[in-house]
């Protein structure tokens, strides 16, 4: 058990648990979010012109449950997609101080250790973001379930969105970037003013409180969602499903399947305000969600931590059990 990085399990652990209640409760809201992202203006006419239309129709629709179409999917593609990235993240990190010596990651670094991570999270869990976006942009009451989802298209269709994942790489980079340092000086600020009991001053890894942790958490995905939404809005139409309704669409009407083809549609259709359509509701839902997930995550760290020390510990006896055996 010695190969084992406990420490970066126990991150790992506790940020796809914290993402996982998260999605959970924000999920109404994502759904409303990604539907009303997915339409571009036809014809100078368009469904949903604010994201309460969107509420609206599954209320009138009497499809208020709809609202959680494809939640088993989405939480599957959160909870692996978490935890592949604070695991990555928190190893790559340990590996560079390993390597590189010194006693803490810098902003560069920094960007480069997260970016690493996202890349490995975006391959493992593509297709499942992929289907979870179908599912999401599907009609109501309409939506498929996850293999007949996938099933659809060829294996590679499963891909669809891929390289602007690759590319988004750069949001939860600059996020963890961002609440890392914000994290760190705010400790040592702590730091300075109290005096840590010296028996469990290194008994677990350090953590904030969770108030402090909601405001860090959404200050650093803030800036992160701005700098790369037009990113994102390209990549919620590459996946979006290609019947939003029942009626019958036109070839200049279905989802593109490339950035470039969806930076074209909105631009031929939008213009330049259409590269931000749904910001405020992408910043409202994303900063709720990372907020409320580094909050959870921050909070169960310590009992997580705890946790960990003591299945190793059986994993251990239980070794030299058979061992002696």
């Amino acid at each position: 058990m010695a190969g084992v990085d406990w420490e970066s399990l126990t991150e790992a652990t506790s940020g796809a648990v914290g993402a996982l209640v998260s999605n959970t409760v924000l999920y109404p809201l994502d759904t409303c979010k990604t539907k009303y992202q997915a339409e571009v203006r036809s014809h100078g006419r368009q469904k949903y012109r604010n994201l309460s239309d969107v509420l609206w129709e599954a209320i009138s629709t009497r499809q208020v449950l709809s609202l959680y179409q494809g939640l088993g999917t989405k939480n599957l593609q959160s909870f692996i997609s978490q935890f592949v990235y604070f695991y990555g993240y928190n190893y790559f990190k340990r590996l560079y101080l390993e390597r590189s010596g010194a006693k803490s990651v810098g902003t560069k670094a920094n960007l480069v250790v997260a970016a690493a991570a996202g890349a490995c999270t975006a391959i493992v869990t593509q297709p499942l973001d992929t289907a979870s976006s179908r599912m999401q942009t599907s009609s109501f009451g309409k939506s498929k379930g996850l293999f007949e989802t996938l099933s659809e298209g060829s294996w590679s269709d499963a891909y669809n969105g891929l390289g602007v994942s690759l590319l988004l790489t750069s949001n939860p980079s600059i996020q963890y970037t961002v609440f890392d340092q914000l994290k760190q000086r705010l400790l040592k600020r702590q730091q300075s003013t109290q005096v840590a009991p010296a028996t469990t001053a290194k008994s677990s890894p350090q953590a904030l409180s969770a108030l402090s942790a909601f405001i860090l958490g959404a200050i650093s995905k803030s800036a992160a969602t701005i700098l790369t939404y037009p990113a994102i809005r390209c990549k919620v139409m590459i996946q979006a499903s290609d019947s939003n309704d029942g009626s019958k669409k036109d070839e200049s009407s279905k989802p593109p399947k490339t950035i470039i083809g969806a930076l074209h549609a909105i631009w031929r259709k939008e213009g330049i305000p259409g590269f931000y359509k749904g910001l405020q509701a992408q910043i409202l839902k994303t900063v709720l969600s990372s907020a409320l997930l580094l909050m959870i995550k921050e909070k169960i760290s310590r009992y997580t931590w705890i946790s960990m020390l003591a299945l190793r510990r059986y994993l251990l006896v239980s070794q030299r059990t058979i061992k002696s055996t």
